[in-house]
């Protein structure tokens, strides 16, 4: 799986020294996963929202800066960095996990590895050498693809993908392979292309997203959407337009946040409308208590919805935890004790497996 080609070390698109193995996840009240396969570092998608630079790359500015890269939090989506590959230590990381008591385990994880937390699995590699572009793109296709086959083989582990990729169909083979064991989903915020291209400006559009959903859907996949984050832009029409596009893919759970406040994305997202000339309503990250406000309306907003689709069996929100402070739940209701209850429903819902009981 490893080139040849000598890749110079101030590209900010290439590889790292470093392999990729299955880690142990540290999300909090999203019934994800209890482990993660990350191969890159960095990711071309550039979505201005991530939260990713500000819990991850950031860590990991001096060795990045190896790589011409100064600001991992402002240079968010400038970089893409292809983890090595090497079996042993995989195979090693991977019967870790195997072997880890369930006790040990967050309950709400359903014993599964994600592909993956901080980067997409099935990203584009924009070298402007079309040579090293190609072998990147081998490499990594190889690697995502041997990491699931050993999973596969050799453990009892669920897999849940996330991504954003229509590049995800070359391995709708594979993914067949596991049967209830795994879930494919991908993230469609909203169905509007025009505006996911501020968002979300190195990432497949929407409606390729949905068509990559609907060939899941075909090819005998048990499916999951994450209609997250939700920008501030997308009201209740946009919610009710998303979730009916959503419900005939008979998805097994539908997840959904509103964009949250992580140290530079608001800025990131700031910069990007201005330089596009675009308005948009970043008025609601001015203060906290306006992003409170915002990040309740669009819960309620996408609770209706669902009600309305008869989708809200499926649906799980992801409410931040700040949302529990005193102050946040002084200001959302008269009733803070039925807040708190309300948040608590969901931070401590598990998503749905198939074929569990």
């Amino acid at each position: 799986m490893k080139s040849d080609l000598v890749i110079p070390t101030k590209e900010p698109i290439g590889r790292w020294k470093n392999p990729a193995v299955i880690a142990r996840t540290h999300f909090k009240n999203k019934s994800l996963s209890c482990w993660s396969f990350n191969p890159v570092i960095g990711c071309s998608h550039g979505c201005e929202f991530c939260y990713v630079p500000s819990v991850s790359t950031n860590k990991l500015k001096p060795q990045l800066a190896s790589h011409g890269v100064s600001n991992p939090d402002a240079e968010w989506g400038r970089y893409a960095l292809l983890r090595q590959w090497d079996e042993p230590k995989f195979l090693r990381s991977l019967e870790n996990a195997e072997r880890t008591p369930g006790e040990e385990l967050n309950p709400d994880g359903n014993r599964a590895v994600l592909f993956s937390s901080t980067t997409d699995p099935y990203q584009v590699f924009p070298h402007p050498d079309p040579s090293i572009k190609k072998e990147l793109m081998k490499e990594s296709a190889a690697i995502v693809r041997r990491a699931l086959e050993l999973i596969l083989e050799r453990s009892t582990l669920n897999v849940r993908i996330l991504t954003r990729s229509p590049l995800a169909k070359r391995d709708f083979d594979l993914y067949r392979e596991f049967g209830d064991r795994l879930l494919f989903g991908m993230s469609l915020p909203t169905l509007d292309n025009c505006l996911a291209k501020v968002y979300e400006p190195g990432a497949p559009s929407p409606s390729q997203r949905l068509k990559t959903l609907h060939a899941a859907k075909e090819a005998g996949l048990h499916l999951y959407v994450a209609v997250a984050p939700t920008y501030p832009e997308c009201e209740f029409a946009d919610f009710k337009r998303t979730l009916a596009a959503v419900k005939p893919l008979d998805p097994v759970t539908i997840f959904h946040e509103p964009i949250n406040i992580r140290a530079e994305n608001v800025k990131r997202i700031e910069r990007h409308a201005q330089d596009l000339g675009v308005k948009l309503k970043t008025d609601v990250f001015a203060t906290r208590s306006a992003w409170r406000w915002y990040a309740n309306t669009a819960f309620w907003g996408m609770e209706v919805a669902a009600y309305e689709h008869d989708l809200e069996d499926r649906l799980h929100l992801w409410p931040d935890s700040t949302l529990g402070s005193k102050e946040a739940l002084r200001e959302a209701s008269g009733d803070p004790e039925g807040e708190l209850a309300w948040l608590q429903s969901w931070w401590n819902r598990i998503s749905e497996w198939p074929g569990k009981k």
